[in-house]
């Protein structure tokens, strides 16, 4: 496609972010330092697209609700002990902490009930259909052995997840086993994180866009978010002893990683396109910063902001010229789809 054929397609912007735990504190605080310069938008509303996994996830279904990413980053500064149980002083989370990993060893770290809590204070009753975005959340099904994804009615053929409560969601792509207890659904569907297959979900969402919005690769801008990457080497005769931990990363990250060559050669080369993916992440060294570990979230705010000081003059003209068209869904509560746009997705 030629640079002129190009600048004629629409703009269509997406927002992806990864999972991480307590990690989100990082994207959510980027989001805010962004959202500072939007004359008083949330900044979701700037996207015609968003996806998120996990932790990521929250913050993905909190934006297409129209909530403000600083009211996310509030989230997770405020309440984001009490998920973790922690907050509690020195002595007493250091005790708790060892015999949370005692308990780790035969069933979930965490109890669910807190976060479930926090999310109900946050989104309330809201439904997949109150979202004022389209919205992309990946959680697994163990027992069928298959994705489970939430997604907006913005096709004909996505007739039920809109009717699905947000919490539900929420609670599904962020039960990140041995964590979380796996997450029981309204229809008893049992989900886990969709950490285990789609932690970064940047090709999942540009695919979406592809496929099931019909949005040429050309025409799509994304900003991809992580919640940090860690550095670490494996020896060459490592075994399971010696991997440890280290194999969940191994995989994680060759998961990110494919997800954004994907990605990359479906919205057009870097080499030809530099402008079309935007990856915001930050190398700190291994163990670090623990995903469940809310000590750290200070400096994850005071990094998530730094870098959207740094970023904002490269992003703001690719994706914050002006607020996204108005997201119309085929299918509204207690209504058929809409004529015309069930023909026009369905074509």
């Amino acid at each position: 496609m030629s640079k002129e054929e190009d600048h004629q397609l629409p703009k269509r912007r997406i927002l992806c972010i990864d999972g991480g735990g307590i990690l989100g504190t990082f994207p959510a605080a980027f989001l805010t330092g962004l959202e500072q310069h939007l004359q008083g938008r949330p900044i979701g509303s700037y996207f015609d697209l968003i996806a998120g996994t996990s932790t990521g996830g929250i913050i993905a279904i909190g934006l297409a609700m129209g909530l403000r990413a600083s009211d996310l980053l509030d989230l997770y500064e405020k309440r984001g002990p009490e998920i973790f149980g922690q907050g509690r002083g020195t002595v007493a989370d250091f005790i708790l902490d060892k015999l949370r990993l005692g308990r780790q060893l035969v069933m979930n770290k965490h109890d669910s009930d807190p976060l479930r809590q926090v999310l109900t204070d946050t989104l309330g009753s809201k439904r997949i259909g109150d979202a004022t975005t389209r919205l992309l959340i990946p959680a697994w099904n163990p027992v069928a052995r298959s994705v489970y994804i939430y997604k907006t009615a913005h096709h004909a053929r996505l007739r039920n997840d809109y009717k699905s409560l947000s919490v539900d969601a929420a609670m599904a792509t962020a039960a990140a086993p041995t964590y979380f207890r796996q997450h029981v659904t309204q229809h008893a569907v049992g989900l886990t994180d969709g950490g285990t297959w789609a932690n970064n979900p940047t090709a999942l969402a540009v695919v979406e866009a592809i496929t099931m919005l019909g949005w040429p690769g050309h025409s799509l801008h994304v900003l991809s978010l992580g919640c940090l990457e860690e550095t670490y080497t494996i020896r060459k005769w490592a075994g399971i002893g010696t991997l440890g931990s280290k194999v969940i990363k191994l995989f994680m990250d060759g998961q990110s990683h494919g997800a954004m060559g994907i990605a990359k050669l479906l919205t057009g080369h870097e080499h030809e396109r530099k402008d079309a993916i935007h990856r915001i992440n930050h190398t700190v060294p291994y163990s670090a910063y623990k995903m469940d570990d809310t000590r750290v979230i200070q400096d994850l705010k005071g990094l998530g902001y730094s870098f959207a000081r740094d970023r904002h003059p490269v992003l703001d003209p690719v994706f914050f010229g002006q607020p996204a068209e108005a997201f119309v869904p085929v299918y509204g509560f207690d209504q058929e789809p809409d004529k015309a746009s069930k023909e026009r997705l369905s074509a």
